[in-house]
């Protein structure tokens, strides 16, 4: 499996070489984020500690780290999630194309669509796979049906799952696969149109056929949106990421080309998580 996501992974690099920006054109763009001297508490608890990350437009992130090291929080930071938990208060900047994303005129609805999540474990409602789909359309005030139906159709090509549900749409989304309901979540997430998605360990709960089948939906959406990814598994994160991120005790170790990181990494303690001596 390993080769053939690899070969995937190959073939979109060449494919959209030009998506992945530079230094230097990064210096005439927005960055798709920019985090600036980031602290993050829940009550006392010091969670992240003075974080400072860039992430380019349609790239693929990767955040590594043990359990409790701060990476899912830091990815929940970036669409506010964090926001409900009780105690929560950061300081510094989080901007999102430019934007303070925590700023009081920030209306967080706005926000999250266009930075949508895809949690660990696959979350469908108890309804049919085309009103999962339309879910955030019809909240949003979409009442045309053919607008409806085109999105769905859409947005479950994307998800490659169209071709599978396609004759079944009324079916109940609770039916499916565990594989075809966290494709259903992305097709749920990518209908509103969003600019960013946020994977929270996305196929830990999946098997190795449907890990793959995610993965090559991650390279294959990537042509038109940015990713930002936890994982615990190393090879998923060495496979799929442009950039990677590790995290350690709430302080971000090292951040660089996926590349380098997993064979040339500036950190000893970086060293160590990625050949298994700790974690």
């Amino acid at each position: 499996m390993d080769t053939i996501v690899e070969t995937k992974k190959e073939k979109v690099q060449k494919k959209n070489s030009t998506k992945i920006f530079t230094p230097e054109e990064m210096a005439v763009k927005n960055y798709e984020f920019e985090v600036k001297d980031v602290n993050v508490f829940y009550g006392q608890a010091h969670i992240l500690k003075n974080i400072n990350m860039n992430i380019a437009p349609r790239s693929i992130t990767a955040f590594i780290g043990p359990s409790g090291c701060g990476k899912s929080t830091f990815l929940r930071l970036l669409n506010r999630m964090n926001d409900t938990i009780d105690g929560f208060h950061f300081n510094g900047t989080v901007l999102h194309k430019g934007y303070d994303i925590y700023d009081k005129k920030t209306e967080v609805e706005a926000l999250r669509k266009k930075v949508g999540m895809v949690f660990q474990k696959p979350n469908p409602f108890p309804k049919s796979i085309y009103e999962n789909v339309i879910y955030g359309l019809r909240i949003n005030g979409v009442r045309n049906k053919n607008l409806l139906d085109e999105a769905v159709e859409k947005s479950l090509r994307q998800a490659a799952l169209w071709d599978e549900v396609k004759d079944d749409l009324k079916k109940s989304a609770m039916a499916l696969s565990g594989g075809q309901q966290q494709r259903l979540c992305i097709a749920r997430t990518i209908a509103v149109e969003p600019e960013v998605i946020l994977m929270d360990e996305p196929a830990s709960a999946l098997d190795p056929i449907s890990t793959a089948k995610i993965e090559e939906l991650i390279f294959d959406l990537q042509k038109k949106y940015t990713f930002i990814i936890v994982t615990h598994n190393m090879h998923q994160a060495s496979r799929i990421s442009h950039k990677t991120a590790f995290f350690h005790m709430g302080d971000l170790i090292e951040y660089g080309d996926t590349d380098k990181i997993f064979t040339n990494p500036d950190k000893k303690l970086t060293e160590n998580y990625i050949t298994g001596r700790f974690g």
